[in-house]
C-alpha cells in the first residue's frame, strides 16, 4: 500500500484542479479506509472550490459521493470488513458530543465544517478515511455509479419526503426537474405521493412522467398555475434558479409547506404566509439511519438516477458540463488513477 493518495484539488478559491499528492492519514480507532472506485459530482463540489460559503481551506479536494472498497480498518473495527463495498455521503464524522450528536442527529453536528467528506481530503482522489458510523455497505444490486449520487441527493430528498408524508396530506409539487427532482420524482411516486413535476422547460414533460410524475406544470406556459390554484399539500424546492414565491405560494393549500432541500433566493409575500398559516422548512441531508432506510429503498423500488459517466482524470470537463447545464442529469467519476 502506497504511503500518499492522489487526488486533485483546487488550490486557490475558484481554481482548476490539478493533481495533487498527499500523505495517506493514520486511521483512528473507529475509522475506516476506502479506496475510491467511483464518486458523484455534486453542484455543492462545485460552490465549495467557488468558496461561496466562505467555509474552505485550500488546497481543497472535492468529493462526498464515494463508492469504493474498505481497504483498511482502525482497531476498533473487524478485519473482516476489508473488501467490504461502501458508500460514503456528505457527511464522514461528526464531534460525538454535542447536543445535536447526543440526540442522534448527527447531521445538525456544531462542528459542521468538519464534519464533511472532503475533510481533510475528498474523494476526488483514490482513497478517503471516514468514521464507521458514516460507512454504509451497499445492496449488492444497487450499482455503484447509481449508489454514488443516492448517497448524497438522493439521501437529500429522501429525507424530507419521508419525515413529511401522511396519507392525509399526499399531494406534492417538486419545483425543479434536474440532479435532485428527478430524483425526488422517483422516490415521491414509491412513497404513495400524488406527484407534479413543475419545470421552465417543456422538453422535460415526457422524462418528468416516465420518473413517477402524474401531471407536469410548464411555468414558461402563461397561466400555467390556474389549474392548480389552493391544490398542493407541500411543494419540494430543489431548483437553485430564480422562482415566482407569490404563483408558488397561490398553489399551496391552507396549512401547506414549502420544503428547501436547494439554496434558491427566497423572497416570500408574509400575507400569504399568515392568513393561510404556511410553513416555509429546510431539510438538510439526512442521519445515519435515514441513510440506511434510503439505500434499502433505492434498491426494493428500483430508483435509478440518470447518470453520465467519465473518468477522474477529466475533472474538469466534467465541472465544466455541470456549469453549462449540460449534464442529465448527474455525472459520476470514475477512478482511473494507478
Amino acid at each position: 500500500m502506497s504511503d500518499y493518495v492522489k487526488g486533485f484539488a483546487a488550490l486557490s478559491k475558484g481554481a482548476e484542479l490539478t493533481t495533487f499528492t498527499y500523505e495517506r492519514l493514520p486511521l483512528k480507532e473507529n475509522e475506516l479506509r476506502i479506496d475510491i472506485s467511483h464518486c458523484g459530482l455534486c453542484g455543492s463540489d462545485i460552490h465549495a472550490i467557488e468558496d461561496e460559503y466562505s467555509a474552505f481551506d485550500f488546497p481543497f479536494v472535492p468529493g462526498h459521493e464515494v463508492v469504493g472498497f474498505v481497504s483498511e480498518v482502525g482497531s476498533d473495527i473487524p478485519a473482516s470488513r476489508i473488501g467490504e463495498r461502501v458508500g460514503v455521503g456528505w457527511q464522514a464524522r461528526s464531534c460525538g458530543h454535542c447536543e445535536w450528536c447526543l440526540k442522534g442527529e448527527v447531521q445538525l453536528c456544531l462542528d459542521v465544517v468538519d464534519n464533511g467528506t472532503w475533510t481533510p481530503y475528498g474523494g476526488f482522489s483514490n482513497s478517503i478515511v471516514a468514521q464507521n458510523e458514516f460507512v454504509y455497505p451497499l445492496p449488492e444490486d444497487l450499482p455503484s455509479e447509481h449508489a454514488a449520487v443516492l448517497l448524497c441527493a438522493g439521501l437529500t430528498v429522501f429525507t424530507a419526503l419521508s419525515r413529511y408524508y401522511s396519507p392525509d396530506t399526499p399531494r406534492i409539487g417538486i419545483v425543479g426537474i434536474g440532479g435532485l427532482g428527478h430524483l425526488a420524482l422517483q422516490f415521491a411516486s414509491a412513497m404513495g405521493y400524488e406527484v407534479t413535476a413543475i419545470s421552465t422547460s417543456s422538453k422535460k414533460r415526457e422524462e418528468a412522467l416516465s420518473f413517477g410524475a402524474n401531471s407536469f406544470i410548464d411555468t414558461s406556459e402563461s397561466g400555467a398555475y390556474r389549474p392548480f390554484d389552493d391544490y398542493f399539500d407541500m411543494l419540494l424546492i430543489t431548483s437553485q434558479g430564480n422562482l415566482d414565491w407569490d404563483d408558488l405560494q397561490g398553489i399551496l393549500k391552507r396549512r401547506g409547506k414549502i420544503i428547501l432541500v436547494a439554496f434558491p433566493q427566497v423572497e416570500l409575500d408574509p400575507v400569504d404566509l399568515v392568513v393561510h398559516e404556511l410553513s416555509i422548512l429546510g431539510t438538510f441531508v439526512g442521519t445515519p439511519e435515514e441513510m440506511r432506510r434510503m439505500l434499502a429503498f433505492a434498491a426494493e423500488h428500483k430508483i435509478k438516477p440518470m447518470v453520465e459517466m467519465m473518468p477522474l482524470s477529466q475533472i474538469n470537463e466534467a465541472i465544466a458540463r455541470v456549469r453549462q447545464n449540460k449534464a442529465r442529469y448527474r455525472i459520476v467519476l470514475v477512478n482511473d488513477f494507478n
